[in-house]
């Protein structure tokens, strides 16, 4: 029992002093570069909190559809005169199309001309062909969205449309939704339309679509700002143009690079932009402007 006992008071004791040396090693360290900040301040850049848009999109595809379409089937022997159908050709509502024996085809609207061969032996194929009028200056996209947005989904939703073909993006609004939820793809039925005012998409190109949910003006810092620690994030508030604190934050969307704040910081206060890997918390700081 006693060379137990000893052993007991030997490991507490060996215990207590590798403790107090670690305690001790971290308050020197501490010291040490509490002093160091005050001798030699970190430089960092500085960034205001401000507000700045934020949204969620979901995004889905779909195929392009014209604004109106019109077609008529003509037989060859009928046609006494028309515009010349194998040019890229757009006329005019009341432009005269084509001239048969017996009636005058006129463009209902205005669009772009175009003409589809009938196959050969359906239908007398090889006396006919048809001609279409797209207007396509407004295009319209049939998209399915999932049933778990169906309380964000509403008439007048900001659409971005790209394609393949366009490096850029096209802008619209979702013009219908349907009353109905698909049960065998659990998902809603949405038209868009989107402008298309230089003509560039045309009926049957395939469209990426994004429709925009959540807009809001929320209080934003950038991305690099954030230092994560677990499940926490952290910024380092500038204090009087000379120190940092190490700060929670709640953060929600994140948008080109920025972060929306939800609690923790205040609109205007400064924050350390560039530099977070060299500061400590409640270390001495120069702003660089």
């Amino acid at each position: 029992m006693k060379i137990s006992k000893k052993i007991y008071i030997f490991t507490s004791v060996l215990v207590v002093l590798v403790v107090s040396i670690i305690i001790g090693r971290l308050m020197l360290n501490n010291f040490v570069q509490s002093k160091m900040n005050q001798q030699n301040p970190t430089e960092i850049l500085p960034y205001k909190v401000t507000k700045d848009y934020f949204f969620e999109k979901v995004d889905t595809f779909g195929t392009a559809i014209a604004n109106q379409s019109f077609s008529i089937r003509i037989k060859k022997a009928d046609l006494i005169n028309s515009v010349e159908f194998d040019k890229i050709l757009f006329v005019k509502k009341g432009d005269l199309i084509a001239n048969l024996k017996n009636e005058r085809v006129i463009a209902p609207f205005e669009g772009r001309l175009g003409i589809r061969e009938i196959t050969p032996g359906i239908l007398g194929g090889e006396d006919s062909f048809i001609v279409t009028l797209d207007d396509i200056k407004i295009i319209k996209i049939d998209i399915k969205i999932p049933e778990s947005f169906l309380g964000l989904i509403k008439k007048d939703l900001k659409v971005e449309a790209t394609t393949e073909a366009f490096k850029e993006t096209f802008k619209g609004l979702l013009e219908t939704v349907s009353a109905r939820v698909d049960p065998t793809t659990r998902s809603i039925l949405v038209q868009a339309k989107i402008n298309n005012s230089e003509l560039k998409i045309i009926p049957g190109m395939l469209i990426n679509v994004g429709v925009i949910l959540k807009e809001k003006n929320s209080l934003s810092i950038p991305e690099e700002s954030v230092v994560q620690q677990g499940d926490k994030f952290k910024v380092y508030k500038i204090i009087d143009n000379k120190t940092v604190e190490l700060v929670e934050v709640k953060v929600g969307s994140r948008n080109f690079g920025k972060v929306e704040i939800l609690n923790g910081l205040n609109q205007d206060e400064l924050i350390v932009r560039e530099g977070i890997s060299k500061v400590r918390n409640k270390g001495q700081i120069k702003v660089i402007n």
